[in-house]
């Protein structure tokens, strides 16, 4: 059984057809690419996955739970992280609280333990400061833990909000252009410490990234998406060579392609 699979997924705005019976599977640990055009459906599907949108017909699984009609917090308990194309932070939190705000649905002490500061909800905290700890160091955020977002660059926060999302200890992490907006150095980083989060904490990654090398060089299967359809499947050598991938980026076919040299 996949960890996160998809089964026909469709939905429709009006009279566009924006998912046209989409199915997509991704294993325990696995990190899949998500490529396509501008418009092609891609961070439409994420918001179906994390339940922003509800489909007209198809079903989400993760793992043995479906999850189609469920809400975007009761997706985040099961087990499943996002973050967005515009960073979202809590603003005047610092890099730390933000982190352990996301801690929440890991705390098994009641607000009762907590306003009476019992053991168990001692124990929760302490808990909860270590794995703050351990994402801070594992994304090299440590320097920044007592500022907040407006203090940041927006390279640096796009980071944070990675380290937000892992601080739900998802068993899926879906990536909607993680490095978009970016310096050149820091999407080089990006692509080691995606294989460093998945061999770590070993959650799965599914990534939607307009920087092609990024995406190509980090993810093991690849899924192209056009017109709100899946047009390509595979590894991304072969999903590259594909001609109907090479006619929705380029507009034209391998042949042309190869003839161009």
């Amino acid at each position: 059984m996949s960890l996160l699979r998809t089964e026909g997924i469709r939905l429709s705005f009006g009279g566009l057809l924006a998912l046209d019976d989409v199915d997509v599977a991704i294993e325990a640990g696995e990190i899949v690419g998500l490529l396509g055009p501008n418009g092609a459906g891609k961070s439409t599907l994420f918001n179906v996955l994390s339940g922003l949108l509800r489909p007209d017909a198809g079903r989400v699984h993760l793992g043995d739970q479906e999850l189609t009609r469920a809400l975007p917090y009761e997706r985040a308990l099961a087990g499943m992280g996002r973050t967005f194309q515009h960073i979202k932070l809590f603003p005047s939190m610092t890099v730390e609280e933000n982190l352990l705000t996301a801690q929440h649905r890991h705390l098994d002490s009641s607000a009762l333990a907590a306003m009476l500061r019992l053991p168990s909800w001692k124990r929760d905290e302490e808990e909860a400061r270590d794995r703050v700890e351990a994402v801070l160091e594992l994304i090299d955020l440590e320097r920044y833990r007592r500022h907040r977002p407006g203090e940041l660059s927006y390279g640096t926060l796009r980071f944070v909000e990675l380290a937000v999302a892992l601080s739900l200890q998802p068993r899926i992490l879906l990536l909607d252009e993680p490095a978009s907006g970016i310096a050149q150095r820091e999407a080089e980083a990006l692509g080691p410490l995606l294989r460093e989060v998945r061999d770590v904490l070993g959650c799965a990654i599914f990534l939607i990234e307009h920087d092609m090398p990024l995406l190509l060089s980090v993810s093991e299967r690849v899924y192209a998406l056009d017109f709100g359809r899946i047009i390509a499947a595979g590894t991304p050598d072969e999903v590259t060579a594909d001609d109907r991938v090479l006619s929705s980026y380029l507009g034209r076919t391998r042949r042309d392609a190869v003839a161009a040299g």
